[in-house]
């Protein structure tokens, strides 16, 4: 470092609160260096880069900010301001702040690893780091070219890291696999989580957690936070996974494939163990997972309704791990189980009489593995006041609102009211909750009829359903030649958070060529994360192809064909919004034929409300069917 550069840094030390100053090669030859080893009492100190808020010098070869903590703590750093000028391409050729997290002291020198390099604005970073250990180091330059840019301002503290210890058993000779196992002796819930956590963790690792209940009892597991990977790529194109078994090992029925970022997800197992596997195998890994498990009592098939209302309102609807207080409910409040019953008929009080005023009945469904649970009405008749009538919400009226879970809480998915059958509704994970919820009465309005369904298939019938994936369907020339597809729980809205692929095999010289008659897909384009967007994605292969941008929005009729005899197709949906999803027909043909639209009499190809169309199609085909 130029001496008149260690002079800037040494007057710009006089305004910092730090232990000491290390300039020379105590720590990183040429480098000057800022020592932070407390917080004086304070539950956190500042750093910031030299001259801040004004814009700092260039020249700056190498200032080290190098952080200490005690045996049993990591550091953490919360930059709440980053404006590093950043070179033309990436941050190499620029000025950038090197982060180096994974140290055992805060001894740095020419041949350390390092994690990353930052630079740009705040977006462009994570805001927060955490070390691996008790040392984490940044080392700041600047180049040659002066900027207006003025540097970063931040917040570092030291927290005990026996707060992300695992709960579990370590299994000998292993770097991350734990065994988890219910018994007298241990607690029925605890927390685990990605190596390293909270900082990032290493690459090329695969880590198992293996879970095991005791006779009748079942795993829940909820991840409250995923970060692995920023964007909303297809869990297909990821290199970093959580993958989560139904059983003892990988080659049991997948229920849960997680990449990106996500928050409380929750899982529950079909039987006494639980397999979950975490794969890193990117260049830039991330922070990793942290995860709630619990041991439950499985549902008693002998179990009265009030015994199982009264259990479900203790801890399967809780957004917490440990149990809660049971609350209160009404006489006409069910708890409906998938261990119980995987099908049935739910109704308004007194069906088909007319429902009593003044009434709120909740209707509470818990599934296990990859089960969604799914309502299908078949009458629906609530009292509606005749200036309510045109209006679209169904505040102030008779109403059935519908609840999924989302984030930790139940939140509202639709609300009905009035006399329309509405369209089926599905749950985005194992639960769902219908509350009913009647102000006025009427000697005409009968109330409600439905059916529910806890479904492995998405409300997905075309296909074969693969058990390595949650959601997956193959769709063989072999077995058909044409046929539809659509999203799940068609014509209802498609459940949120939900990746499900569509894999077209055709024969040798084949390709496929998919009409889609219907297209309601909530995003805008080009359909990306930035704009939280649902997407069909398409592809000549399991990676992702460029050929085909994605689609999203509500679209008139379009066409798509293969380039080859396999082709896949996939949907994606976040915790946002929702749609109506797709209605589609494919067709296997010869590479050389051209395909031409036929008409066809399946009702699947319809659009939702056009039965007048559809019949009129049928008319024309049986006409042509009589003539020839």
């Amino acid at each position: 470092m130029r001496r008149d550069n260690v002079m800037e840094v040494s007057l710009f030390l006089l305004a910092l609160e730090i232990t000491f100053i290390v300039v020379g090669d105590a720590v990183h030859p040429g480098c000057g260096c800022l020592v932070f080893s407390s917080t004086y009492g304070k539950d956190r100190g500042t750093f910031h880069s030299p001259d801040y808020p004004k814009a700092y010098s260039p020249g700056i070869d190498c200032l080290l900010y190098s952080f200490v903590a005690g045996p049993e703590q990591i550091i953490e750093l919360t930059f709440v301001d980053f404006d590093v000028h950043k070179g033309q391409s990436d941050c190499a050729r620029g000025d950038y702040v090197k982060i180096f997290i994974h140290l055992d002291s805060a001894d740095v020198n020419e041949y350390t690893p390092w994690e990353n390099l930052m630079c740009g604005r705040l977006t462009d970073i994570s805001p927060v780091l955490y070390s691996s250990g008790p040392g984490l180091v940044l080392e700041f330059h600047s180049g040659h070219r002066k900027s207006n840019s003025s540097g970063f301002h931040g917040y570092f503290r030291f927290i005990d890291r026996r707060s992300f210890r695992i709960d579990g058993l370590k299994l000998t000779g292993t770097m991350c696999d734990y065994q988890f196992v219910s018994s007298e002796q241990s607690p029925t819930y605890g927390k685990f989580y990605s190596p390293r956590y909270p900082s990032t963790y290493p690459k090329n690792v695969r880590c198992s957690y293996r879970f095991n209940a005791r006779f009748k009892e079942r795993i829940r597991v909820v991840f409250e936070e995923i970060s692995l990977q920023r964007g909303d790529l297809s869990c297909l194109n990821r290199a970093d996974l959580i993958r989560i078994y139904d059983g003892k090992s990988s080659s049991d029925p997948s229920i849960g494939l997680f990449c990106n970022q996500g928050t409380e997800l929750e899982v529950l197992s079909t039987g006494s163990d639980l397999y979950v596997e975490f794969v890193a195998n990117s260049d830039r890994p991330g922070q990793g997972f942290k995860a709630t498990f619990q041991f439950q009592m499985a549902e008693d098939h002998g179990a009265t309704d009030s015994q199982r209302s009264s259990r479900l309102g203790s801890y399967s609807f809780a957004t917490q791990v440990e149990p809660n207080v049971s609350e209160t409910r009404s006489s006409c409040d069910l708890a409906i189980s998938s261990d119980t019953s995987k099908n049935g008929t739910i109704s308004s009080p007194l069906y088909p009489s007319p429902y009593p005023s003044k009434t709120t009945c909740r209707y509470e469904f818990q599934g296990r593995g990859k089960e969604r649970v799914r309502i299908v009405f078949h009458d629906f008749n609530l009292y509606q006041s005749p200036e309510d009538v045109k209006e679209k919400e169904c505040d102030n009226q008779d109403s059935l609102v519908a609840f999924v879970h989302i984030d930790g809480r139940m939140d509202k998915l639709d609300s009905f009211c009035g006399g329309s059958l509405p369209k089926p509704v599905m749950s985005n994970g194992p639960r769902l909750k219908l509350e009913f919820q009647s102000l006025f009465a009427s000697r005409y309005s009968r109330g409600f009829n439905a059916t529910y369904s806890f479904t492995e298939n998405f409300g997905i019938s075309s296909g074969t359903q693969l058990p390595e994936y949650p959601c997956a369907f193959v769709l063989n020339s072999n077995e058909t030649k044409s046929g539809y597809f659509h999203s799940p729980n068609y014509p209802g809205f498609y459940p949120r958070d939900t990746e499900c692929h569509y894999f077209f095999h055709g024969n040798l010289k084949e390709k496929v060529h998919l009409h889609f008659t219907y297209f309601d897909v909530e995003g805008v384009l080009p359909c990306e994360a930035i704009s939280a967007s649902d997407y069909v994605e398409f592809s000549n292969f399991m990676a992702r192809d460029r050929k085909y941008a994605r689609h999203c929005g509500q679209l008139k009729e379009f066409d798509v064909e293969s380039d080859r005899k396999f082709f896949r197709v996939t949907f994606r949906s976040n915790d946002r919004l929702d749609g109506t999803g797709f209605n589609a027909t494919y067709h296997f043909m010869d590479e050389v034929e051209v395909f031409t639209q036929q008409p066809s009499t399946d009702a699947a190809v319809c659009r939702p409300g056009a039965a007048a169309s559809c019949l009129g199609l049928a008319l024309v085909v049986l006409a042509i069917k009589l003539s020839t």
